[in-house]
């Protein structure tokens, strides 16, 4: 299976597992917000060239595979996805909204974590979070 792409000059497959939160993870304002977050992800990662191969926008965080090009740096990619990202909710729903952060949606950090040869793994983790978590939520009932 030949998944690489290629540049003028190079031929690359480089995929990451990223992961971020919202500020004080508003669960909330997050929640009404998630249905647009997903092609508005998509929709940024295209004008930095990148593919969203694979993600999830969970109760509090957003769990992503993104295939990002050598030409650019991980941390150049996320900060331009977060901060137009943030930028769009301020216009769209911060005027509604007393609590919102405006363009300071995002908390500071991220995770990231190159994928390699594990991605089917990394795309199933991704796939299935949500109902692990629940399992999890619902097992600590008992204790």
């Amino acid at each position: 299976m030949d998944s690489s792409e290629s540049l003028s000059h190079s031929r690359w497959e480089c995929k990451y597992h990223v992961v971020f939160i919202p500020k004080c993870r508003r669960k909330t304002l997050y929640e009404k917000l998630r249905p647009h977050l997903g092609e508005i992800f998509k929709r940024l990662a295209d004008q930095k060239e990148c593919r969203i191969e694979e993600g999830h926008l969970m109760a509090d965080h957003v769990d992503m595979l993104i295939s990002i090009p050598p030409k650019y740096a991980v941390s150049q990619v996320v900060g331009f996805i977060k901060g137009k990202s943030a930028i769009w909710l301020a216009r769209v729903y911060g005027e509604s909204k007393r609590n919102f952060v405006g363009q300071h949606f995002w908390a500071r950090g991220y995770f990231v974590s190159t994928v390699g040869r594990d991605e089917e793994v990394v795309r199933e983790y991704i796939r299935s979070q949500e109902k692990e978590d629940e399992r999890l939520e619902q097992l600590s009932l008992f204790r």
